[in-house]
């Protein structure tokens, strides 16, 4: 029961985490997010908060996805 339940949890982070990549990535993209990037030199906080997020979602629900 408990490997059903940690195959569940892992497919829910790998969901939620390319989701949180996708936006973070559309994100940088906006006019926006390209005028900071010009000024600062480096992207805003909403922006590397959602690419952060994404990268370690995506990566913890892949490493219990293949966990054995």
């Amino acid at each position: 029961m408990a490997s059903t339940t940690t195959k569940a949890v892992s497919l829910v982070l790998i969901v939620v985490g390319a989701g949180l990549l996708f936006w973070g990535y559309d994100m940088s993209e906006s006019a926006g997010a390209q005028l900071t990037e010009a000024v600062t030199g480096s992207h805003s906080d909403e922006v590397m908060m959602r690419l952060i997020g994404g990268a370690a979602s995506l990566v913890v629900g892949l490493f219990l996805f293949f966990k054995r």
